[in-house]
């Protein structure tokens, strides 16, 4: 279903999908405000993300001078990811990228992915306080020339003209949410000229607009297997759907973004029929022309694969290309270093190679390299293997197998049936399998179908009867990690530039996996020592009720140190006390431990607040652990309610009246620990009345990626607001509750609560 989009813009073809009319109203906006940045920034490309249903990600919801299939890996952006449109989102300020060279600097995982020269403007769409999304442009590479003012104020003015829409939307009751694939925009075709010399040459000519569609094809075009009307208005990929496999996809990216011409050759149908033919790109501003033709069969075959019958100590079985075709017999990693399925002699038409083939080659290595350096879990490593691994390859299917004690246990999976990896979890050594054949021979195992795998391997269970297979062993500096296997849906081959890349990005995955084991392994040290050294119970007292949380960061080493103490001061008073060491891991968690024992001591000897927090800041300097930690610590009285409140650095608490009403107190307050020797901390004075609940936190319940702290403490005042004084325990459930269910939290979270009930209690 089409439609022309736009006011003043019959140019402008939009596909719609079903949508409804609020959808449609705000689809409507959003190609016009796309199509007028394009056009006043000088792009050739822009597109908008908004926000989605889902907190922290936003989804690409239209795109213009770019085939939207082609991008189909960045239609999703969590907002906390290393991307420009994410930075732009998350921290409400313009992004401008002139060239390669400044993107790169400060994003490469973008230029890792899309290794191309061109610009990029990124403005967030807000709205006063909301934030709708991102407007984005792509234009011609400026090297050396920053954005001038001038663009600037013209992008400023587009985000605000279309969040100023955005906004009536939502007041009219209309979510400004997208859900779904994004809505390509297209200039319409132009009319050919010259087609009568077109028509004489013996190539397919086909000329395809900036969304992918083919708008002409001339009468050699039958050699694709269609005639020219059969072609036209159609997706190239989808009509010609040879072209479109993932070995293709970075030269028919580059021709968009990059602007040079590219040529490759390719395969056109399936073996045993297959036929080599070269395929030619020439961009222009509004569109790309193709040319195909017949052509040789290039140095190999790209369908090297596990033989049926070989073993896996073969060269068949060891990946070496045993299918049909030049290059079979060929050792595990031959041939030069190249992107994935792009054949020896990719060149440009000059026949030397543009500068975007040869980035290209080399991008899925970097792309995961890169990726793989922000992984310290092993849970992240699998996640980001399965975000950048897969999509490169086209596979659908991945497992992750780590060795332990001579047996290898699933660690990882995603889309094979549930369950099937069940019965080879925790399998041996010896066991005939090409998961463990892979890691024991140490080379990578091949197969371009399951029937190759299933005659390699009588017996073995299959959890298809479709697709091919690559087993690949996780070996870092020599020591065994575990195995690898991708899955794909349908039969294909493996080239010697698959096997090079794949075999070198295997290696990659284990040395991430190993560094993330001795993350892991130091993380249970960490936390044990931390359960070791925190109160498993807090004084019960008649007049004062005390409740504490504890909850360990997930990501990697991010454990040890926060703490919270409740000390019997003398004379009936309670000493509050919660803390928070810089740094994670172990040293983390032992400084706490002191610091800990030494604030104890300082209060049980009857010291005032101040003195406490100044003897215990010349002990952590003495010790010269090389850290510093905050602190706020509280003396209170249970009988009358007074308190007299300390402050070193640390967050400000916060305190729920009895009537409801909730604020954060301004504490004046010291350095944190551990830096200033004559450091003085001041004494306020509070007054804790009966039903109040004071609340003492540390940074790790308000501060997380993407959320402003000053804004994390006010969610956590109004939900201390709104929470019932009693229970108390409940009131601390709630309050962690957010971050309790988080996938990733960065920093440990420490919570220390204190009530006087209206009538007297005791602690639950």
């Amino acid at each position: 279903m089409q439609r022309r989009a736009g006011r003043g813009h019959a140019d402008c073809v939009t596909a719609r999908p079903e949508r409804g009319p609020a959808g449609d109203a705000m689809a409507r906006v959003l190609v016009q405000a796309t199509v007028d940045a394009v056009r006043e920034l000088g792009g050739f490309a822009g597109g908008v993300y908004l926000r989605s249903g889902t907190e922290g990600l936003l989804l690409l919801a239209v795109v213009t001078g770019l085939p939207a299939q082609l991008f189909r890996p960045w239609w999703r952006m969590g907002v906390n990811r290393p991307y420009p449109v994410a930075e732009a989102y998350r921290s409400g300020q313009s992004v401008h990228l002139p060239d390669a060279e400044s993107a790169m600097q400060r994003f490469p995982q973008l230029m890792a992915g899309l290794p191309f020269p061109f610009g990029s403007l990124y403005e967030p769409l807000s709205a006063g306080p909301e934030r709708f999304g991102v407007l984005w442009v792509m234009r011609p590479a400026t090297p050396g020339a920053a954005v001038g003012p001038r663009d600037r104020a013209r992008l400023r003015a587009a985000a605000e003209g279309l969040a100023g829409e955005l906004g009536a939307l939502v007041a009219a009751g209309d979510p400004v949410v997208w859900n779904g694939d994004p809505v390509p925009v297209a200039p319409a075709g132009r009319a050919q000229g010259a087609r009568e010399a077109v028509e004489r040459l013996p190539q397919a000519v086909l000329s395809v607009d900036r969304a992918g569609r083919i708008r002409y094809a001339n009468g050699a075009a039958a050699l694709l297997g269609l005639g020219g009307p059969d072609l036209r208005g159609r997706v190239l990929w989808e009509a010609v759907p040879w072209l479109g496999q993932p070995a293709y996809e970075d030269h028919l990216r580059a021709v968009f973004i990059a602007g040079d011409p590219v040529a490759f050759p390719a395969r056109r149908g399936r073996p045993p029929h297959a036929e080599w033919v070269s395929v030619e790109l020439y961009p222009g501003p509004d569109g790309v022309t193709v040319l195909i033709g017949a052509s040789d069969q290039p140095p190999y075959a790209p369908d090297a694969a596990g033989r049926p019958g070989a073993g896996p100590g073969s060269a068949a079985g060891a990946g070496a290309g045993a299918a049909a075709g030049a290059g079979a017999g060929a050792p595990a990693g031959a041939g030069a270093p190249g992107g994935p399925g792009a054949p020896t002699g990719a060149r440009s038409p000059t026949g030397l190679g543009s500068p975007a083939d040869r980035a290209s080659a080399l991008y899925r290595p970097v792309a995961l390299a890169i990726a793989l350096t922000g992984a310290v879990t092993a849970r992240q490593v699998s996640a980001v293997v399965t975000q950048e691994l897969l999509p490169a390859f086209g596979g659908r299917q991945l497992a992750i197998y780590l060795l332990n004690e001579r047996h290898l246990h699933l660690a990882w999976e995603t889309g094979f049936p549930r369950g099937f990896l069940d019965r080879f979890d925790g399998v041996g050594l010896d066991a005939r399998l090409p998961g463990v054949e892979t890691l024991t021979t140490g080379r990578p195992i091949f197969f371009e179908s399951m029937e190759h795998l299933a005659a390699a391997y009588p017996g073995i269970p299959l959890d298809a009867h479709v697709g091919a297979r690559a087993f690949l062993p996780l070996i870092a500096s020599g020591r065994p990690v575990g195995s690898c296997i991708l899955g794909f849906d349908t039969p294909r081959g493996f080239s010697p530039e698959e096997r090079t890349v794949l075999t070198a990005l295997a290696g990659l995955i284990a040395q991430a996996l190993e560094r993330a084991q001795r993350y892991d392994s130091e993380a249970a040290l960490a936390r044990g020592l931390q359960s070791a050294l925190l109160p498993h119970r807090l004084p019960v007292r008649e007049h004062v009720e005390t409740v504490g949380r504890y909850l360990p960061g997930t990501t990697g080493m991010d454990v040890g140190g926060d703490w919270y103490d409740v000390v019997e001061a003398g004379t009936g008073r309670l000493a509050l006390v919660i803390g928070d060491v810089q740094g994670h891991g172990v040293a983390a968690a032992a400084t706490m431990g002191q610091l800990r024992s030494a604030v104890r001591a300082f209060a049980l000897s009857g010291n005032a607040p101040d003195q406490v927090v100044s003897g215990t800041n010349r002990l952590l300097i003495d010790l010269d652990p090389g850290q510093f930690a905050s602190c706020c610590y509280v003396l209170l009285d249970p009988v009358s309610g007074a308190a007299q409140a300390v402050r070193a650095g640390h967050p400000q608490p916060l305190l729920r009246h009895p009537d409801g009403r909730a604020e954060v107190l301004d504490l004046p307050g010291g350095v944190v620990l551990g830096v200033d020797a004559d450091a003085v901390y001041p004494v306020t004075r509070l007054q804790l009345a009966p039903g109040a609940v004071l609340a003492l936190y540390t940074d790790g319940l308000v501060e997380t990626p993407g959320r402003d702290f000053d804004a994390g403490v006010e969610r956590l005042r109004a939900t201390l607001a709104a929470a019932r004084p009693s229970p108390l325990t409940e009131t601390a459930d709630r309050l962690v509750g957010e971050v309790d269910g988080s996938a990733d939290r960065p920093d440990d979270v420490a919570l220390l609560l204190a009530s006087r009930p209206a009538a007297p209690g005791r602690r639950r």
